[in-house]
């Protein structure tokens, strides 16, 4: 096989879905994951020519799902060239008022099975000396979400893992890199039941340009990007010089049910 493999969680819909066409636009083969059905049209959309693209169905909340896709992506001892760690979900709502089981799979998808399926591969590029890593964080990694509490927090960790992860190989042929999209125009809105409130009802960033400015900045070796228009961007370098106060009540009032919604 001369081709590379890269393997895309998330990737049924969404930034992934657009990630794993960038990389096919880039000649890697895929092997693409995600928890629903849908994620086996997307193979199939996906699959043209000798372009070798594997659906593998499977939810990454538990270790034991994160396990087996592992062990899929690389049953044929194939390397992994590329990995983007992508999946995520998302919550709205006062933390006293959400539910417990709700943030805890938030947690089990955003960070523990980052940072398991991180090690798993991240291990095996460092062995090879080769490899790429593309963590999707969010501009909300920069800000408290009130009102997206455990989201907001979720991302914080992304972030600083990815940022900390790329010190460690710097001197390594592996490359780290952190996409932060802006909101962006796909299902995390109504699954985390941010439809009616002003973020879920404003402007949003198109998913095919987040995910190629990403898999772009992968392939140049940049630490991070920002991923959208130059408006994310601006709001992205005030967030810098905000305080975490100012920041935090914008959250709370950007995330709050619109007036007669609910």
């Amino acid at each position: 096989m001369t081709r590379p493999l890269a393997l895309v969680t998330g990737a049924s819909r969404g930034i992934g879905l657009e990630i794993a066409r960038q990389f096919a636009g880039h000649g890697y083969d895929l092997v693409l994951a995600a928890e629903d059905a849908a994620i086996e049209d997307a193979a199939a959309e996906l699959r043209r020519g000798d372009l070798e693209v594997r659906a593998v169905q499977v939810d990454l909340r538990t270790a034991d799902g994160v396990q087996r896709l592992y062990s899929a992506a690389t049953e044929d001892e194939r390397p992994l060239d590329a990995v983007a760690l992508n999946a995520g979900i998302g919550l709205g709502g006062d933390f006293v008022d959400t539910d417990l089981d709700t943030e805890l799979d938030i947690i089990a998808l955003n960070v523990r099975s980052t940072v398991h399926l991180a090690k798993l591969v991240l291990g095996d590029m460092v062995r090879r000396d080769s490899g790429k890593l593309l963590f999707t964080s969010s501009v909300a990694s920069m800000m408290p979400g009130a009102r997206q509490a455990v989201y907001n927090a979720s991302k914080s960790f992304v972030q600083s893992f990815a940022e900390a992860l790329r010190s460690e190989v710097h001197d390594t042929g592996v490359t780290v890199t952190a996409l932060l999209p802006g909101p962006t125009d796909t299902d995390f809105f109504r699954r985390a039941g941010l439809l009616d409130t002003p973020i879920g009802r404003g402007p949003k960033e198109d998913p095919a340009l987040v995910a190629k400015q990403g898999v772009e900045a992968l392939l140049r070796d940049d630490q991070k990007v920002i991923g959208g228009s130059l408006g994310t961007r601006a709001m992205a370098t005030l967030e810098h010089v905000l305080p975490d106060a100012v920041k935090a009540t914008a959250s709370r009032v950007m995330s709050a049910a619109l007036p007669g919604r609910h």
